[in-house]
Protein backbone atom coordinates (compact mmCIF):
# COMPACT_ATOMS: atom_id res chain seq x y z
CA UNK A 1 0.00 0.00 0.00
CA UNK A 2 1.19 3.52 -0.95
CA UNK A 3 2.91 5.46 2.35
CA UNK A 4 -0.32 7.00 4.32
CA UNK A 5 2.17 10.33 4.57
CA UNK A 6 2.12 10.71 0.73
CA UNK A 7 -1.54 10.38 0.18
CA UNK A 8 -3.48 13.38 -1.31
CA UNK A 9 -6.30 15.06 1.20
CA UNK A 10 -9.11 13.60 -1.12
CA UNK A 11 -7.28 10.41 -1.88
CA UNK A 12 -7.32 9.81 2.29
CA UNK A 13 -11.03 11.09 2.57
CA UNK A 14 -11.74 8.50 -0.04
CA UNK A 15 -10.11 5.67 1.77
CA UNK A 16 -11.66 6.91 5.15
CA UNK A 17 -14.98 6.85 4.01
CA UNK A 18 -14.69 3.53 2.83
CA UNK A 19 -13.34 2.31 5.69
CA UNK A 20 -10.13 1.33 3.87
CA UNK A 21 -8.06 3.07 6.15
CA UNK A 22 -9.10 4.78 9.47
CA UNK A 23 -8.75 7.94 10.64
CA UNK A 24 -6.83 6.91 13.93
CA UNK A 25 -4.74 5.05 11.18
CA UNK A 26 -4.19 8.01 8.58
CA UNK A 27 -3.13 10.46 11.98
CA UNK A 28 -1.28 8.20 13.84
CA UNK A 29 0.97 8.31 10.25
CA UNK A 30 1.58 11.61 10.45
CA UNK A 31 2.01 11.99 14.07
CA UNK A 32 5.05 8.99 13.50
CA UNK A 33 6.44 10.72 10.46
CA UNK A 34 6.37 14.48 12.47
CA UNK A 35 8.51 12.38 15.75
CA UNK A 36 10.96 10.99 13.63
CA UNK A 37 11.64 14.18 11.09
CA UNK A 38 10.03 17.35 12.62
CA UNK A 39 13.21 17.91 14.88
CA UNK A 40 15.19 18.75 11.72
CA UNK A 41 12.40 20.17 9.88
CA UNK A 42 11.33 22.58 12.18
CA UNK A 43 7.55 23.48 10.63
CA UNK A 44 5.37 23.12 13.83
CA UNK A 45 5.25 26.05 16.87
CA UNK A 46 2.62 23.74 19.01
CA UNK A 47 1.73 20.19 18.28
CA UNK A 48 -1.14 19.05 19.29
CA UNK A 49 -0.77 15.14 18.42
CA UNK A 50 -2.66 13.60 21.45
CA UNK A 51 -5.73 16.25 20.90
CA UNK A 52 -5.43 14.64 16.64
CA UNK A 53 -5.04 11.13 17.89
CA UNK A 54 -8.35 11.54 20.33
CA UNK A 55 -10.31 13.66 17.48
CA UNK A 56 -9.33 10.42 15.23
CA UNK A 57 -10.65 7.68 17.28
CA UNK A 58 -13.88 10.05 17.53
CA UNK A 59 -13.84 10.43 13.59
CA UNK A 60 -13.92 6.75 13.53
CA UNK A 61 -16.50 5.86 15.97
CA UNK A 62 -18.93 8.42 14.30
CA UNK A 63 -18.50 6.53 11.38
CA UNK A 64 -19.08 3.28 12.69
CA UNK A 65 -22.06 4.81 13.86
CA UNK A 66 -23.02 5.61 10.17
CA UNK A 67 -22.09 9.69 10.84
CA UNK A 68 -20.17 11.88 8.53
CA UNK A 69 -19.06 15.14 9.36
CA UNK A 70 -18.34 16.33 6.08
CA UNK A 71 -15.83 15.56 3.17
CA UNK A 72 -12.84 15.73 5.29
CA UNK A 73 -13.71 13.38 7.78
CA UNK A 74 -10.68 12.56 9.55
CA UNK A 75 -8.05 14.05 7.31
CA UNK A 76 -5.21 15.92 9.40
CA UNK A 77 -4.27 19.82 8.78
CA UNK A 78 -1.41 22.02 9.41
CA UNK A 79 -2.88 25.75 10.59
CA UNK A 80 -0.36 28.72 10.00
CA UNK A 81 -0.06 30.25 13.71
CA UNK A 82 -2.04 33.49 12.90
CA UNK A 83 -5.39 31.92 12.63
CA UNK A 84 -6.89 31.47 15.85
CA UNK A 85 -7.68 28.26 17.08
CA UNK A 86 -9.95 27.95 20.60
CA UNK A 87 -8.11 26.90 23.38
CA UNK A 88 -4.41 26.66 21.93
CA UNK A 89 -1.76 28.98 22.09
CA UNK A 90 -1.53 31.59 18.38
CA UNK A 91 1.83 33.36 18.36
CA UNK A 92 1.64 34.61 14.85
CA UNK A 93 5.32 33.45 14.69
CA UNK A 94 6.45 35.95 17.82
CA UNK A 95 7.48 35.90 21.07
CA UNK A 96 5.35 38.88 21.87
CA UNK A 97 2.30 36.38 21.49
CA UNK A 98 3.86 33.46 22.78
CA UNK A 99 0.90 33.38 25.96
CA UNK A 100 -1.99 34.30 23.00
CA UNK A 101 -4.38 31.93 23.56
CA UNK A 102 -7.99 32.64 21.74
CA UNK A 103 -11.48 31.60 23.03
CA UNK A 104 -12.29 30.60 19.73
CA UNK A 105 -11.65 29.60 16.17
CA UNK A 106 -10.96 31.18 13.02
CA UNK A 107 -13.88 30.96 10.58
CA UNK A 108 -11.32 29.13 8.47
CA UNK A 109 -10.33 26.94 11.20
CA UNK A 110 -14.26 26.17 12.12
CA UNK A 111 -15.57 25.52 8.67
CA UNK A 112 -12.67 22.91 7.97
CA UNK A 113 -13.37 21.26 11.56
CA UNK A 114 -16.84 20.95 10.87
CA UNK A 115 -16.11 19.25 7.57
CA UNK A 116 -14.24 16.62 9.66
CA UNK A 117 -10.56 17.83 9.30
CA UNK A 118 -8.26 17.23 12.73
CA UNK A 119 -5.41 19.76 13.19
CA UNK A 120 -2.16 18.44 13.48
CA UNK A 121 -1.13 22.02 15.11
CA UNK A 122 0.18 24.82 14.51
CA UNK A 123 3.01 25.61 12.32
CA UNK A 124 5.78 28.18 11.38
CA UNK A 125 5.33 31.37 10.40
CA UNK A 126 7.45 34.74 9.54
CA UNK A 127 6.49 36.81 12.42
CA UNK A 128 3.56 38.50 11.87
CA UNK A 129 3.38 37.21 8.51
CA UNK A 130 5.47 39.78 7.46
CA UNK A 131 8.41 39.06 4.74
CA UNK A 132 8.38 36.19 2.00
CA UNK A 133 11.34 34.24 3.04
CA UNK A 134 10.45 31.95 6.32
CA UNK A 135 13.72 32.95 8.05
CA UNK A 136 11.77 33.20 11.84
CA UNK A 137 14.29 35.18 14.34
CA UNK A 138 12.08 33.22 17.46
CA UNK A 139 10.94 29.91 16.23
CA UNK A 140 13.65 29.01 13.38
CA UNK A 141 13.32 29.07 10.04
CA UNK A 142 11.75 25.94 8.97
CA UNK A 143 13.91 23.52 6.31
CA UNK A 144 12.90 23.49 3.17
CA UNK A 145 13.01 19.71 1.97
CA UNK A 146 14.22 19.51 -1.30
CA UNK A 147 17.50 21.34 -0.11
CA UNK A 148 19.33 21.68 3.25
CA UNK A 149 20.35 25.24 3.83
CA UNK A 150 17.25 26.70 1.55
CA UNK A 151 14.59 29.08 2.17
CA UNK A 152 11.14 27.16 2.40
CA UNK A 153 9.50 30.37 1.41
CA UNK A 154 6.87 32.67 3.69
CA UNK A 155 5.49 33.85 5.08
CA UNK A 156 3.10 30.65 5.17
CA UNK A 157 6.19 28.52 5.65
CA UNK A 158 5.89 26.04 8.20
CA UNK A 159 2.25 25.04 5.72
CA UNK A 160 4.94 25.03 2.55
CA UNK A 161 7.51 22.82 4.30
CA UNK A 162 4.76 20.18 6.25
CA UNK A 163 3.28 19.41 3.32
CA UNK A 164 6.26 18.94 1.13
CA UNK A 165 7.65 16.87 4.31
CA UNK A 166 4.61 15.02 4.77
CA UNK A 167 3.49 16.07 8.02
CA UNK A 168 -0.05 16.78 6.83
CA UNK A 169 -1.53 16.38 3.64
CA UNK A 170 -2.63 20.60 3.59
CA UNK A 171 -2.97 23.34 5.70
CA UNK A 172 -3.58 27.25 5.80
CA UNK A 173 -1.85 29.71 4.57
CA UNK A 174 -2.24 33.12 3.64
CA UNK A 175 -0.99 35.58 1.16
CA UNK A 176 -1.09 39.59 1.16
CA UNK A 177 2.20 39.09 -1.14
CA UNK A 178 2.75 35.90 -2.67
CA UNK A 179 2.76 34.44 0.97
CA UNK A 180 0.59 31.15 0.29
CA UNK A 181 2.52 30.95 -3.71
CA UNK A 182 5.59 31.41 -2.91
CA UNK A 183 6.04 28.92 -0.18
CA UNK A 184 4.38 26.59 -2.46
CA UNK A 185 6.46 26.76 -5.33
CA UNK A 186 9.63 26.81 -3.83
CA UNK A 187 8.59 23.51 -1.40
CA UNK A 188 6.88 21.98 -4.47
CA UNK A 189 3.16 22.19 -3.48
CA UNK A 190 0.13 23.16 -4.68
CA UNK A 191 -1.56 26.59 -3.52
CA UNK A 192 -4.18 28.95 -4.26
CA UNK A 193 -4.59 32.86 -3.12
CA UNK A 194 -8.61 33.00 -3.70
CA UNK A 195 -10.11 35.74 -4.92
CA UNK A 196 -10.13 38.49 -1.85
CA UNK A 197 -12.87 38.03 -0.30
CA UNK A 198 -14.20 34.93 -1.08
CA UNK A 199 -12.67 32.75 2.19
CA UNK A 200 -13.21 35.04 5.39
CA UNK A 201 -10.47 36.19 7.44
CA UNK A 202 -11.89 36.28 10.89
CA UNK A 203 -9.60 35.09 13.53
CA UNK A 204 -6.72 35.88 11.55
CA UNK A 205 -3.49 38.01 12.76
CA UNK A 206 -3.84 41.07 10.14
CA UNK A 207 -1.20 42.58 8.62
CA UNK A 208 -2.48 44.79 5.26
CA UNK A 209 -6.43 45.29 5.47
CA UNK A 210 -6.82 45.85 1.71
CA UNK A 211 -4.13 43.07 0.24
CA UNK A 212 -4.49 40.21 2.97
CA UNK A 213 -6.15 36.93 2.01
CA UNK A 214 -7.21 33.52 3.25
CA UNK A 215 -6.54 30.09 1.49
CA UNK A 216 -5.33 26.15 0.85
CA UNK A 217 -2.15 24.69 0.39
CA UNK A 218 -1.97 21.59 -0.30
CA UNK A 219 0.12 18.21 -2.39
CA UNK A 220 -2.48 18.52 -5.25
CA UNK A 221 -4.75 21.14 -7.20
CA UNK A 222 -8.00 18.28 -6.55
CA UNK A 223 -7.30 19.12 -2.92
CA UNK A 224 -7.31 22.82 -3.56
CA UNK A 225 -10.66 22.63 -4.85
CA UNK A 226 -11.88 20.41 -1.98
CA UNK A 227 -10.80 22.57 0.45
CA UNK A 228 -12.07 26.10 -1.20
CA UNK A 229 -15.58 24.28 -1.24
CA UNK A 230 -15.43 24.11 2.46
CA UNK A 231 -13.81 27.31 2.67
CA UNK A 232 -15.39 30.00 0.46
CA UNK A 233 -18.37 31.99 1.55
CA UNK A 234 -19.70 35.10 2.97
CA UNK A 235 -19.07 35.58 6.72
CA UNK A 236 -20.18 38.96 8.43
CA UNK A 237 -17.51 39.20 10.95
CA UNK A 238 -15.03 39.90 8.42
CA UNK A 239 -15.53 43.08 6.37
CA UNK A 240 -14.06 42.74 3.61
CA UNK A 241 -16.31 39.09 2.78
CA UNK A 242 -18.09 39.09 -0.28
CA UNK A 243 -21.20 37.39 -1.55
CA UNK A 244 -20.27 35.64 -4.22
CA UNK A 245 -22.62 32.64 -6.18
CA UNK A 246 -21.55 28.90 -4.65
CA UNK A 247 -19.82 27.01 -7.00
CA UNK A 248 -18.50 23.64 -6.90
CA UNK A 249 -15.09 24.09 -7.27
CA UNK A 250 -14.25 20.17 -8.21
CA UNK A 251 -16.94 19.74 -10.06
CA UNK A 252 -15.61 22.42 -12.22
CA UNK A 253 -11.94 20.66 -12.37
CA UNK A 254 -13.33 18.80 -15.64
CA UNK A 255 -13.17 20.39 -19.16
CA UNK A 256 -9.53 21.00 -19.72
CA UNK A 257 -8.03 23.51 -21.48
CA UNK A 258 -8.48 23.10 -24.32
CA UNK A 259 -9.48 26.05 -26.46
CA UNK A 260 -8.32 27.98 -23.43
CA UNK A 261 -6.47 31.40 -24.22
CA UNK A 262 -3.65 32.39 -21.89
CA UNK A 263 -1.89 35.41 -21.95
CA UNK A 264 2.42 35.82 -21.05
CA UNK A 265 3.00 38.78 -20.23
CA UNK A 266 5.88 40.78 -22.32
CA UNK A 267 6.98 43.24 -19.91
CA UNK A 268 8.73 42.80 -16.25
CA UNK A 269 8.27 39.02 -15.44
CA UNK A 270 11.22 38.50 -17.56
CA UNK A 271 13.75 41.36 -16.54
CA UNK A 272 15.23 39.63 -14.18
CA UNK A 273 14.51 36.00 -13.75
CA UNK A 274 17.02 32.90 -13.55
CA UNK A 275 17.40 31.05 -16.58
CA UNK A 276 16.28 27.85 -14.84
CA UNK A 277 12.83 28.83 -14.52
CA UNK A 278 12.05 30.80 -17.47
CA UNK A 279 13.35 26.92 -19.01
CA UNK A 280 10.51 25.49 -16.76
CA UNK A 281 8.01 27.88 -17.95
CA UNK A 282 8.52 27.69 -21.22
CA UNK A 283 8.04 23.61 -20.98
CA UNK A 284 4.94 24.22 -18.92
CA UNK A 285 3.91 26.73 -21.96
CA UNK A 286 4.45 24.18 -24.61
CA UNK A 287 2.46 21.29 -22.45
CA UNK A 288 -0.35 23.84 -21.89
CA UNK A 289 -0.05 23.98 -25.79
CA UNK A 290 -0.17 20.98 -26.49
CA UNK A 291 -3.34 20.50 -24.01
CA UNK A 292 -5.45 22.64 -26.49
CA UNK A 293 -4.75 26.35 -24.97
CA UNK A 294 -3.88 29.43 -27.32
CA UNK A 295 -0.98 30.91 -25.24
CA UNK A 296 -0.16 34.03 -26.44
CA UNK A 297 1.98 36.95 -25.61
CA UNK A 298 -0.28 40.17 -23.84
CA UNK A 299 0.93 43.41 -23.49
CA UNK A 300 0.37 44.53 -19.53
CA UNK A 301 3.12 47.97 -18.78
CA UNK A 302 1.23 48.62 -16.06
CA UNK A 303 3.23 45.95 -14.31
CA UNK A 304 5.66 47.88 -13.81
CA UNK A 305 4.25 49.80 -11.02
CA UNK A 306 3.99 46.62 -8.60
CA UNK A 307 7.10 46.92 -6.43
CA UNK A 308 6.05 50.48 -5.42
CA UNK A 309 2.09 50.63 -4.96
CA UNK A 310 2.74 46.61 -3.01
CA UNK A 311 5.15 48.56 -0.78
CA UNK A 312 3.60 51.76 0.01
CA UNK A 313 0.08 49.60 0.59
CA UNK A 314 1.65 46.75 2.84
CA UNK A 315 3.99 48.81 5.17
CA UNK A 316 1.12 51.72 5.90
CA UNK A 317 -1.53 48.95 6.75
CA UNK A 318 0.77 46.90 8.44
CA UNK A 319 2.11 50.13 10.75
CA UNK A 320 -1.97 50.56 11.08
CA UNK A 321 -2.22 47.01 12.27
CA UNK A 322 1.01 46.69 14.59
CA UNK A 323 2.44 50.14 15.13
CA UNK A 324 0.93 50.17 18.85
CA UNK A 325 3.13 46.56 19.43
CA UNK A 326 5.76 47.74 17.84
CA UNK A 327 5.64 51.07 20.12
CA UNK A 328 5.37 49.00 22.61
CA UNK A 329 7.35 45.70 22.46
CA UNK A 330 9.36 46.51 19.61
CA UNK A 331 12.62 45.16 21.53
CA UNK A 332 11.10 41.82 21.69
CA UNK A 333 10.91 41.55 17.56
CA UNK A 334 12.89 40.64 14.78
CA UNK A 335 14.76 43.53 14.31
CA UNK A 336 14.26 43.11 10.88
CA UNK A 337 10.68 42.76 11.36
CA UNK A 338 10.63 45.61 13.54
CA UNK A 339 12.20 47.79 10.70
CA UNK A 340 9.84 46.84 8.36
CA UNK A 341 6.44 47.70 10.67
CA UNK A 342 8.66 51.27 11.30
CA UNK A 343 8.99 52.08 7.55
CA UNK A 344 5.21 52.50 7.92
CA UNK A 345 5.48 55.39 10.26
CA UNK A 346 7.08 57.27 7.61
CA UNK A 347 4.66 56.67 4.63
CA UNK A 348 2.68 60.06 4.38
CA UNK A 349 -1.13 59.83 4.23
CA UNK A 350 -0.80 61.37 0.48
CA UNK A 351 1.81 58.79 -1.06
CA UNK A 352 -0.80 56.20 0.56
CA UNK A 353 -3.86 57.54 -0.51
CA UNK A 354 -2.28 57.49 -4.42
CA UNK A 355 -0.55 54.01 -4.12
CA UNK A 356 -4.44 52.55 -2.93
CA UNK A 357 -5.51 54.77 -6.36
CA UNK A 358 -2.53 53.56 -8.79
CA UNK A 359 -3.90 50.00 -7.23
CA UNK A 360 -7.70 50.55 -8.60
CA UNK A 361 -6.38 51.93 -11.80
CA UNK A 362 -3.94 48.54 -11.70
CA UNK A 363 -6.35 46.76 -11.29
CA UNK A 364 -8.25 47.72 -13.85
CA UNK A 365 -5.50 47.10 -16.57
CA UNK A 366 -5.00 43.28 -15.39
CA UNK A 367 -8.69 42.95 -15.61
CA UNK A 368 -8.61 44.65 -19.57
CA UNK A 369 -6.07 42.52 -20.50
CA UNK A 370 -8.12 39.75 -18.93
CA UNK A 371 -11.26 40.58 -21.80
CA UNK A 372 -8.78 39.18 -24.41
CA UNK A 373 -7.26 36.46 -22.98
CA UNK A 374 -8.96 33.63 -20.39
CA UNK A 375 -6.16 33.71 -18.22
CA UNK A 376 -2.93 34.82 -17.72
CA UNK A 377 0.09 32.70 -16.99
CA UNK A 378 3.81 33.18 -15.74
CA UNK A 379 6.18 31.69 -13.21
CA UNK A 380 5.37 31.53 -9.38
CA UNK A 381 8.75 33.26 -8.24
CA UNK A 382 11.71 34.18 -10.16
CA UNK A 383 14.05 32.15 -8.97
CA UNK A 384 14.58 28.83 -6.98
CA UNK A 385 14.80 28.36 -3.76
CA UNK A 386 18.03 31.09 -2.71
CA UNK A 387 20.48 30.42 0.75
CA UNK A 388 18.73 31.09 3.66
CA UNK A 389 21.57 33.79 4.05
CA UNK A 390 21.68 34.98 0.55
CA UNK A 391 20.60 38.62 0.59
CA UNK A 392 20.70 39.64 -2.76
CA UNK A 393 20.76 37.45 -6.08
CA UNK A 394 22.18 37.75 -9.99
CA UNK A 395 19.08 37.10 -11.98
CA UNK A 396 19.69 37.40 -15.81
CA UNK A 397 22.73 39.76 -14.95
CA UNK A 398 20.32 42.20 -13.00
CA UNK A 399 21.11 42.78 -8.87
CA UNK A 400 17.69 42.01 -6.59
CA UNK A 401 16.83 41.58 -3.21
CA UNK A 402 15.94 37.84 -2.45
CA UNK A 403 12.67 39.41 -0.91
CA UNK A 404 11.88 41.10 -3.96
CA UNK A 405 12.95 38.29 -6.31
CA UNK A 406 10.36 36.06 -4.57
CA UNK A 407 7.62 38.77 -4.47
CA UNK A 408 7.69 39.90 -7.72
CA UNK A 409 5.37 37.78 -9.68
CA UNK A 410 3.03 37.04 -7.26
CA UNK A 411 2.19 40.29 -6.05
CA UNK A 412 0.63 40.90 -9.20
CA UNK A 413 -2.73 39.10 -8.14
CA UNK A 414 -2.57 40.53 -4.97
CA UNK A 415 -2.84 44.49 -5.99
CA UNK A 416 -5.33 43.16 -8.41
CA UNK A 417 -7.27 40.98 -5.94
CA UNK A 418 -7.89 38.33 -8.44
CA UNK A 419 -7.17 34.57 -7.85
CA UNK A 420 -4.28 33.00 -8.92
CA UNK A 421 -2.66 29.53 -7.93
CA UNK A 422 0.88 28.04 -7.73
CA UNK A 423 1.38 24.21 -9.53
CA UNK A 424 4.80 22.60 -10.12
CA UNK A 425 6.12 22.44 -13.23
CA UNK A 426 10.10 21.48 -13.13
CA UNK A 427 13.43 21.28 -11.03
CA UNK A 428 16.46 23.23 -11.06
CA UNK A 429 19.35 21.59 -11.90
CA UNK A 430 20.29 20.95 -8.82
CA UNK A 431 16.87 19.37 -7.66
CA UNK A 432 14.95 22.52 -6.41
CA UNK A 433 11.17 22.89 -7.19
CA UNK A 434 9.93 25.88 -9.92
CA UNK A 435 6.25 26.46 -9.88
CA UNK A 436 3.89 27.95 -12.50
CA UNK A 437 1.33 30.63 -11.35
CA UNK A 438 -2.20 30.44 -13.23
CA UNK A 439 -4.35 33.72 -13.18
CA UNK A 440 -7.44 34.63 -13.53
CA UNK A 441 -10.55 37.48 -13.31
CA UNK A 442 -12.21 38.10 -10.15
CA UNK A 443 -13.70 35.31 -8.93
CA UNK A 444 -13.35 32.82 -11.97
CA UNK A 445 -11.39 30.37 -9.30
CA UNK A 446 -12.80 28.23 -10.82
CA UNK A 447 -11.34 28.33 -14.00
CA UNK A 448 -8.01 28.87 -12.67
CA UNK A 449 -8.08 25.51 -10.63
CA UNK A 450 -9.56 23.53 -13.94
CA UNK A 451 -6.33 24.67 -15.97
CA UNK A 452 -4.12 24.32 -13.03
CA UNK A 453 -5.58 20.59 -12.33
CA UNK A 454 -5.48 19.89 -16.49
CA UNK A 455 -1.67 21.01 -16.29
CA UNK A 456 -1.08 19.18 -13.49
CA UNK A 457 -2.73 15.69 -15.06
CA UNK A 458 -0.69 15.89 -18.04
CA UNK A 459 2.77 15.75 -15.61
CA UNK A 460 3.85 13.97 -12.63
CA UNK A 461 6.14 17.27 -10.81
CA UNK A 462 3.59 17.40 -8.40
CA UNK A 463 4.17 13.21 -7.38
CA UNK A 464 8.02 13.69 -6.49
CA UNK A 465 8.98 13.09 -3.15
CA UNK A 466 11.42 15.40 -1.44
CA UNK A 467 15.19 13.23 -0.12
CA UNK A 468 13.80 13.96 3.34
CA UNK A 469 13.95 11.10 6.24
Amino acid sequence: MTDVTSLSAADLARRIATKELSATEAVGAFVARADALEPQVGAFITRTSEDAMADARAADAELAAGRSRGPLHGVPFGIKDIYWSAGIVTTSGSAIDAEFVPDEDATAVRLLREAGAISMGKVNTVEYAFGPTGQNATYGMPRNPWGEGRMPGGSSSGTGSGVASGFFPFGLGSDTGGSIRIPSSLCGISGIKPTFGLVSRFGVTPLSHSLDTAGPMARTVEDLALLLNVLAGHDERDPVSITAPKADYVASLEGGVSGLRIGVPLQYVWEAIDTDVALAFEAARRTLEGLGAQVMEISLPELEWTTPIAAGITTAEAAMAHGARVLRDGDRMDQAIRRRFESGFFVPATAYARAQQARVAYAQAVAQALTHVDLIAMPSVATPAPLAEQDTLSLGGVEISSREALLKLTRVFNLARMPSASVPCGFSPDGLPLGLMLGGARLNDALVLRAAHAYQTATDWHMRQPPLG
